[in-house]
């Protein structure tokens, strides 16, 4: 297995960073990768960045956005926030599983006294409060899950630079997002322990239980990690997006996450749609807003077009049946 470690706190480096492992060095085996974030709001791929932040606050308090490339929610990273990701090359096309992927995190939590769970569709918690939320980015059989670990993150600022929807926390039982999130350091035994100390100790955890090999990047890796980071997070069109005006919004909450479908209809015809949410994906839903274009706007028509795809490429866990109700009645 490859060892990564960033020695960059920009996220715009660190997911181009990501992205170039997942491409090019787990050609040549699995990776694990540590990283630590400067202030900032990762959204999820599919997601419509406006309505998950507050961008006034962020950019007060000069909180950088950047987009990466699994689905899933906006989550606050800070210098107290340790970032994890594992790339496998699977036997055949990959599928999610989030459970046996986190597990290696849950063993090194366990030697370190803190009896962490598996819960719900993709979080860590200690007891029933979150520390970690996971997400994965599958192509092929290739499968990259990371997840963001909160140490001793700042949970007043998270609350206030992610505008989270109320659905999706009191449908939980809880009231807030800072009611619902706990850091890892809070317990430990030893309260001495930093950020970078829990680095450590997860990374000598993954070398007593894989062979690791630290890897170097070249000058020629930096220039290939550079270009990414150009393409992606260096442009706003990636980030933000341009979006087309809409005069249907529909937003529906599946068993696997919340889906929101902006349309475009024209004399009955669909013009244009958008697809956001925090759902997950192996394919990109961009290409079903493509086959739906031109289609009439009535559920037959849309039934016909979604029967030809395996619905739950675009939308993990979603039935063809539940797939037409997120766009028309």
């Amino acid at each position: 297995m490859i060892y990564l470690e960033s020695k960059s706190n920009d996220p715009a480096y660190n997911t181009a960073l990501e992205l170039y492992a997942f491409q090019e060095l787990a050609k040549e085996d699995n990776v694990f990768f540590l990283w630590i974030n400067k202030p900032c709001i990762v959204v999820g791929k599919n997601q419509n960045t406006r309505q998950e932040i507050d961008q006034k606050y962020c950019d007060e308090h000069n909180i950088q956005i950047v987009r990466r490339v699994s689905g899933g929610g906006a989550v606050y990273h800070d210098y107290n926030n340790l970032n994890y990701t594992i790339i496998s090359n699977e036997d055949s096309e990959a599928d999610f599983d989030f459970k046996s992927m986190s597990q290696p995190v849950l063993d090194a939590l366990a030697d370190m006294g803190v009896d962490a769970q598996f819960t719900g569709r993709n979080d860590l918690q200690i007891g029933d409060q979150k520390f970690c939320g996971n997400a994965q980015y599958i192509k092929g059989k290739r499968v990259m899950h990371h997840g963001c670990m909160m140490f001793d993150v700042d949970v007043s600022v998270l609350s206030k630079a992610l505008t989270v929807s109320k659905d999706k926390y009191e449908s939980k039982g809880k009231t807030s997002v800072r009611s619902r999130v706990t850091n890892i350091k809070d317990h430990l035994e030893d309260k001495s322990l930093t950020v970078r100390d829990f680095l450590n100790k997860l990374r000598e955890h993954m070398y007593k239980t894989y062979d690791m090999k630290e890897y170097i990047l070249t000058e020629e890796d930096e220039e290939k990690i550079r270009a990414i980071k150009a393409e992606k997070n260096d442009s706003w069109d990636w980030v933000y997006g341009s979006n087309p005006d809409f005069n249907v919004q529909r937003k529906r909450k599946l068993p696997t996450g919340k889906v929101e479908a902006n349309i475009n209809v024209i004399h009955g015809i669909i013009e244009d749609i958008k697809f956001y949410g925090d759902f997950f994906g192996v394919k990109d839903v961009a290409e079903l807003a493509t086959m739906l274009k031109g289609t009439k706007y009535d559920r037959e028509s849309i039934l016909k077009v979604i029967d030809k795809v395996n619905i739950k490429e675009y939308f993990m866990g979603v039935s063809n049946e539940e797939a037409v109700d997120v766009l028309v009645d």
